[in-house]
């Protein structure tokens, strides 16, 4: 009969695995998730965005967690805010480019 070994020994590829899994996928997304977050909650009137639906319009007004987005010269539409996939420009930015001209 053989003599068993430490049983912590066999779990110890398990533990290994995980924190692979933990630092290569968990983390990074928890924290690309924490960026988009802190982004939807900066949105200002006069950023432009692109929604997840691939449209891209220009902040207009904002009414709690709705967002009033200008997509064409007419065409206003009320988006939630967590439609929003990304920030494309800030409204500052546009500001101080048409103030440096």
């Amino acid at each position: 009969m053989q003599p068993q070994g430490n049983p912590l020994i066999s779990l110890l590829p398990i533990v290994a695995i995980f924190l692979i899994f933990y630092f290569l996928l968990i983390r990074p997304q928890q924290k690309q998730q924490k960026a988009h977050e802190k982004m939807l909650e900066a949105l200002k009137k006069g950023d432009k965005i692109l929604t997840n639906g691939g449209f891209y319009g220009t902040i207009v007004g904002i009414k709690g967690t709705d967002l009033e987005v200008r997509f064409a010269e007419n065409v206003k539409l009320t988006v939630a805010r967590s439609a929003v996939a990304k920030l494309i420009s800030s409204g500052s930015e546009d500001e101080a480019e048409l103030a440096s001209k």
